[in-house]
């Protein structure tokens, strides 16, 4: 049978596909995002001779499965080990997203390095940079190893032969936007192009047992670009947070098959690469106001590390008709809604004041546990009063005014005591389960106006 060429426009945000080309997509409302993609059909809906000889496979029980736990192979990098869940797991096939000149590939070149160190042959394949560029690189990074390989190649057919003449003990393919794969009619970076590229290397990643790392870029609204099927394929997502304008990053794991998520490491940019910061508390804390208004800190649980941050407030009288709400590193409805706990339990009235919430050091804080930490530093500023010297404030905030319980509060106090502070106003139900800590104060409070009392 002839085949015949067929048409179809993908939504290169989120893969929504349509014979009809629209100038908004009605899956995820993107504007101009559908392109066309030209495929082929041929005798696809005919099943061949082969797939009707296709073995029924055996079901066999789970406590009869025999498992053995392969050893991680560590990069050289502990805080990117950390966000892995322990260390490399073989055959595994790791997606890393950030905004450009965030510093993925600077860590991918560092953590191959760290593995050549040991005596392994990596690969590095780029498709958007020469080997020139990758070489100047590496000179400023100090990266000396000559296990490192280093190729430039978009076919992604010549990079599984390269993978499997070289059996290289780990690989970094950068970005996968750039792969190509000839059977795709469609220009590389396309939904069709991503996850057929994705899909061969994560079956040669299986097969091989050789980890795959995949540099991928963001859109503007900071998900990685591609159909979101990627995502699912692949074993562990990273998401490299942090502005480019500040020294920090934030390696966050949102998806881990072999660790837990939400995980972080904390990298300073240098001029010469990535470094890692062991302790981030007194890094965040460092350059903390001593008794300013509107400064609270806080601890917050990233994974099973708790690290302590600065959450910064701003009240000050708005000179416009409709009032200001700037809010950097939290989560903006529930700043809101705080604010709107604040006017109507505690009676500050905030309707016509700009209300400005930043967490310092670029850091991102989403949990509910800091909601008394937001409300505290919004009402120091309003009352242009300090808080008490060596307080951390935690808790979780209802629309009644209530304080609820907090989870993982042992480790949180353990790291507060070991930053230097004294006072600890935690939910009144954590401070009964709490175990005593020598030269650390706990108050629990039961609603928002007691915890006032406390503070104010």
């Amino acid at each position: 049978m002839k085949k015949r060429r067929k048409s179809l426009y993908s939504c290169q945000s989120c893969g929504y596909q349509t014979p009809k080309w629209m100038g908004r997509c009605p899956e995820c409302g993107g504007w101009d995002t559908l392109v066309e993609e030209v495929i082929t059909e041929g005798d696809r809906f005919q099943a061949s001779p082969s797939a009707k000889r296709v073995a029924t496979p055996e079901p066999e029980s789970i406590l009869a499965i025999e498992t053995q736990e392969e050893p991680r192979m560590p990069s050289g990098i502990p805080e990117f080990d950390r966000v892995l869940g322990g260390g490399i797991v073989a055959g595994s096939l790791v997606l890393i997203g950030g905004d450009p000149g965030i510093g993925k590939s600077t860590l991918m070149l560092q953590a191959l390095d760290g593995l050549a160190r040991d005596g392994r042959r990596v690969l590095y394949v780029s498709g958007e940079e020469s080997k020139g560029q990758i070489h100047l690189r590496s000179q400023r990074l100090g990266v000396s190893s000559g296990s490192l390989m280093v190729v430039t190649e978009i076919h992604v057919d010549a990079v599984l032969a390269l993978l499997e003449s070289q059996k290289p003990a780990a690989v970094v393919i950068d970005s996968v936007q750039t792969m190509y794969n000839a059977e795709l009619a469609s220009a590389p970076g396309s939904v069709g192009q991503v996850r057929e590229t994705t899909m061969k290397l994560m079956v040669a990643a299986k097969k091989s047992g050789i980890p795959i790392f995949l540099v991928g870029h963001v859109t503007k609204d900071g998900a990685i670009a591609g159909p979101r099927v990627m995502e699912h394929m692949v074993d562990t997502v990273l998401y490299f947070e942090g502005d480019t304008n500040h020294i920090f990053r934030v390696l966050r794991a949102v998806k881990n098959r072999f660790g837990s998520t939400n995980e972080i490491g904390v990298f300073e940019m240098r001029g010469g690469g990535l470094a890692q910061v062991p302790n981030p508390s007194a890094l965040f804390l460092a350059e903390r106001p001593e008794s300013a208004p509107g400064s609270v800190v806080t601890a917050s649980m990233e994974g099973t590390r708790p690290i302590l941050v600065e959450v910064q407030g701003l009240v000050s009288r708005s000179g416009l008709g409709t009032p200001r709400r700037t809010v950097l590193g939290l989560d903006s409805n529930r700043v809101a809604l705080l604010v709107a706990v604040m006017e109507k339990k505690i009676g500050m009235n905030l309707a016509g004041l700009d209300i400005f919430m930043n967490v310092a050091g670029g850091v991102r804080v989403t949990e509910p546990a800091v909601d008394l930490a937001i409300l505290a530093a919004a009402a120091s500023s309003f009352l242009d009063r300090p808080l008490p010297e060596g307080a951390v404030v935690l808790g979780e905030v209802g629309l009644t005014g209530e304080v609820r319980g907090i989870s993982q509060l042992e480790g949180r106090a353990a790291e507060i005591r070991k930053m230097g502070f004294t006072h600890f106003i935690v939910p009144e139900s954590g401070a009964k389960r709490l175990k005593k800590i020598d030269g650390l104060k706990v108050s629990g409070v039961r609603h928002v106006a007691q915890a006032m009392e406390i503070l104010f």
